[in-house]
């Protein structure tokens, strides 16, 4: 692996992401398992807004969601609301 926390790590063999440094969590999106890119982080910043309004966090888990991975347009209701139940997990 090369690379480094700055610049991003990369398979030496290949130039992709290493196995270890990719961070997908998998939800279930309209009953299907769906793979969303730094999950945790996105739920962790939409939390350091102290927001209360189920509409509000929706809207911003939603936002950051689509900056790192492509959320279909017609899914996006469906999105939002296993993005909302994620989010209002215990520890998640």
């Amino acid at each position: 692996m090369g690379g480094n926390d700055q610049d991003g790590y990369y398979c030496t063999i290949c130039g992709g992401i290493p196995p270890d440094k990719i961070n997908i969590k998998q939800i279930l999106v309209d009953g299907k398992g769906t793979g969303i890119d730094k999950l945790d982080w996105i739920i962790a910043e939409v939390r350091k807004l102290n927001l209360s309004d189920d509409t509000v966090i929706t809207e911003e888990l939603l936002t950051r969601t689509k900056a790192l991975n492509y959320v279909p347009t017609k899914k996006t209701k469906e999105y939002g609301e296993a993005l909302l139940l994620e989010y209002k997990k215990p520890g998640g």
